[in-house]
């Protein structure tokens, strides 16, 4: 199964250059599911970017963590386009981080700034009883989610009252505010929520 990986942006200053980047363990958590990960670049724009989608025929999207939403505009314009062309291909989507507040301020959300949510790990409060998910979680991000639009379900949140999981009503998209693939050891709730997730859709 072809999946499409966003990208963070870094501005390497000794060679002025802007380059997308990965973290070499995203794509091993994604490989070690059976999926096989394809980095999308954030320079294509709309309409190249649309050609180069249906040419792939992929059939599930990660939407990955890195940069703040609104620091690099290739970087919105191309999760934007991405998540577009999901919602009209009924595509399965994840958004890890800040892919799941993308997610969420595309939909028309806001951001809350957040304290000691960095380098630190929480508990996951259950919304949803029946739904199986890691009991702690790491956390690696300045911003957070109170509320989230009404296309969306809750699925846990933390003991300070942040949501830290999501998933929505109509299409096979969810998003969580931890990171998987920065786990030691791969959790395997997560590694199973993420199949069930992404097949879920085909």
């Amino acid at each position: 199964m072809i999946t499409l990986v966003s990208q963070r942006v870094e501005f390497i200053e000794n060679y002025s250059e802007y380059r997308d980047c990965i973290d070499q363990r995203l794509v091993m958590w994604l490989s070690e599911n059976g999926f096989v990960p394809v980095p999308v670049p954030n320079i294509l724009g709309e309409v190249q970017l649309k050609r180069w989608l249906e040419n792939l025929s992929a059939t599930a999207i990660v939407l990955s963590g890195g940069n703040d939403i609104g620091q690099y505009s290739s970087r919105d314009e191309t999760e934007s386009i991405l998540l577009r062309w999901a919602e009209k291909n009924q595509i399965p989507v994840l958004g890890i981080c800040r892919g799941m507040q993308f997610m969420v301020k595309w939909y028309g959300g806001k951001l809350v700034e957040t304290d000691n949510h960095v380098g630190v790990r929480h508990r996951l409060k259950k919304i949803i009883d029946e739904e199986e998910l890691p009991h702690e979680v790491n956390s690696y991000h300045n911003f957070g989610l109170r509320n989230c639009p009404e296309k969306f379900n809750i699925l846990a949140m933390t003991d300070d009252g942040f949501i830290e999981a999501i998933s929505h009503k109509s299409l096979p998209w969810e998003g969580w505010m931890w990171h998987p693939e920065r786990e030691l050891t791969f959790n395997d709730i997560d590694q199973k929520r993420l199949s069930n997730l992404f097949y879920k859709g085909q």
